[in-house]
């Protein structure tokens, strides 16, 4: 798997395992703050200047708005009965669809990430990103236990 699916992959199934986490462990999840902190996080670590984040993070925020709707379509594909081949057959290929689509958008928004920060800091929000998400998913399998 190259890097970019296994980064897709993996910042897919810590939002989705989020969202679950928070549903079904009845924990005041709140997407503001949480978006609130990956914003902060980013600033921190990559650095921001303000006016570096006032470029980028309207862009940010429309490419994860964008990448909302397949994650919802995706979500959708945990109603399916595991018995049912068909229907399961659907679900993988839709799941592969959801995945392509989202690798487009995130191809899409770096490229326009480029445009208007240097490719370090961009690398860099990528990191950060991906390990924000780490962190959070490490925090919520802990509190669960």
């Amino acid at each position: 798997m190259n890097s970019k699916r296994k980064y897709l992959s993996i910042v897919t199934f810590l939002l989705l395992y989020l969202a679950a986490w928070s549903q079904r462990a009845n924990c005041n999840f709140n997407p503001t703050q949480f978006e609130n902190e990956l914003q902060k996080y980013i600033v921190d670590n990559v650095r921001l200047t303000p006016q570096e984040s006032a470029k980028f993070f309207p862009l940010y925020k429309e490419m994860r708005a964008k990448q909302r709707y397949w994650f919802q379509r995706d979500k959708q594909n945990r109603k399916i009965n595991p018995n049912d081949s068909r229907a399961c057959e659907r679900a993988v290929r839709q799941h592969d669809e959801n995945e392509i689509q989202l690798k487009k958008i995130q191809q899409a928004y770096h490229n326009k990430f480029l445009k208007i920060l240097p490719a370090n800091k961009v690398y860099q929000i990528i990191k950060a990103e991906e390990e924000f998400h780490r962190k959070k998913f490490r925090r919520a399998v802990k509190n669960k236990r």
